[in-house]
């Protein structure tokens, strides 16, 4: 599996796990109700499946990678959905995140 084909398998499934989360959080805390919850655990779901394509069949390191998307992705997603204004120390741990996830995904390995 090419870099680019993960890092875009990582993007999917950052957009179907934060808004998923923040779908079931516009249900819950905006009561904009079960629809909007019930999508949400749809798209939390689909992320699951995203997270399968992968080639690296180690779940935790897939998933400690992830967690670098996620973090950098959930900062993205509430600056476009709402208004966030991240500060340097938000921008900064970010790409602190993003590195971690790079060097546990594409480090070489002797394997």
């Amino acid at each position: 599996m090419t870099v680019a084909r993960s890092v875009a398998l990582f993007a999917v499934a950052a957009l179907f796990e934060i808004g998923g989360a923040w779908l079931v959080w516009q249900g819950v805390r905006e009561h904009r109700g079960w629809i909007w919850i019930g999508a949400g655990v749809v798209a939390l779901g689909l992320y699951g499946v995203v997270a399968t394509l992968q080639s690296d069949g180690d779940f935790g390191r897939i998933l400690a990678a992830y967690g670098g998307v996620f973090v950098a992705g959930s900062i993205a997603w509430g600056m476009v959905a709402d208004g966030y204004r991240p500060d340097r120390f938000d921008v900064l741990g970010a790409l602190v995140c993003l590195a971690g996830m790079a060097v546990i995904m594409y480090a070489p390995r002797g394997h």
